[in-house]
């Protein structure tokens, strides 16, 4: 599976690098055809004026980029990989026996999909991060390209998104024993090992599913809003941008959550995304529920 991943790899690669030297193509184009001075004046309605703007939403923007989106997604790249730290460290991870019995769990186009998902969802969280701190950056031609890789990995992310909720729509739907998952968190927070009520995916998984593929393409269409693809009104643009950034605070809090569960919570995890198996002790204990 390993070297089957390579070339869909490559092909996320240049797809990314594609599309963002596309933007960079268009967007340039369309400067071009401004009067002289305009292209300033472009970025700087996008990116500064809008946060000036006292009418409609911009005093709420204003307050909320002046003091407090920044703050938000500090704490969330701080103290939720501290909060795992702490888990790793007193709890730490569940080990399972990995030489035993296996049970068949993703299909290879189910790997597929997610790996396509994963690595341009990857670069999303990396460079959203990079344009909200883009001051702390030294901003310049650093923080253009991660707009650019930006866009160009949300154009790659919509698909396998949309795929995942075609794929997955059934399975994530949320059933009763999911409540009783999340009042035992899973049992995560205990050493031992015993049964947790958990389909084929936890509810857990259910929540992380419906953000990242809902979530994502509310975000895909509210940053296509906010780059000035879809409107030239600024309140829009304004409200679109609040949106973004709530709904990626939320998601990128998950995303370090799912990291941590497959990386690190759940020694070998990451395997079953490579051969598509997990092992049995694995499944009984936590998908005790799933009929395989």
């Amino acid at each position: 599976m390993q070297k089957s991943l390579r070339p869909v790899l490559l092909l996320i690669f240049f797809l990314v690098v594609g599309l963002a030297t596309f933007v960079f193509a268009q967007e340039a184009r369309l400067l071009s055809m401004l009067p002289e001075g305009s292209s300033s004046d472009y970025y700087h309605t996008l990116i500064g004026i809008i946060t000036g703007e006292w009418q409609g939403y911009g005093q709420l923007f204003t307050t909320l980029q002046g003091q407090w989106f920044w703050k938000a997604f500090l704490i969330i790249i701080t103290a939720v990989p501290g909060i795992f730290l702490l888990h790793y460290l007193i709890v730490g991870a569940k080990h399972f026996d990995h030489d035993g019995d296996q049970v068949f769990f993703f299909p290879r186009y189910t790997r597929v999909v997610h790996f396509f998902a994963a690595v341009s969802f990857s670069l999303l969280a990396l460079t959203g991060l990079m344009m909200v701190l883009g001051a702390y950056l030294g901003g310049g031609a650093l923080i253009r390209f991660a707009r650019y890789v930006h866009i160009g990995a949300a154009m790659v992310f919509v698909l396998p998104a949309v795929l995942m909720l075609l794929m997955w729509f059934k399975d994530m739907l949320p059933q009763l024993h999911d409540i009783s998952w999340m009042f035992m968190l899973g049992g995560y927070l205990s050493k031992e090992k015993k049964p947790v009520p958990a389909g084929k995916y936890n509810a857990g998984q259910k929540m992380y599913f419906w953000l990242a593929t809902v979530g994502g393409v509310v975000m895909a269409y509210t940053g296509y809003i906010i780059w000035g693809m879809g409107t030239t009104n600024l309140d829009t643009v304004i409200l679109y941008t609040i949106i973004h950034n709530v709904l990626g605070m939320v998601t990128l809090a998950f995303y370090f959550t799912h990291v941590y569960m497959v990386a690190f919570a759940i020694a070998g995890a990451l395997d079953s995304m490579k051969t598509g198996y997990k092992c049995k002790e694995e499944v009984d204990i936590l998908h005790s529920r799933y009929k395989y």
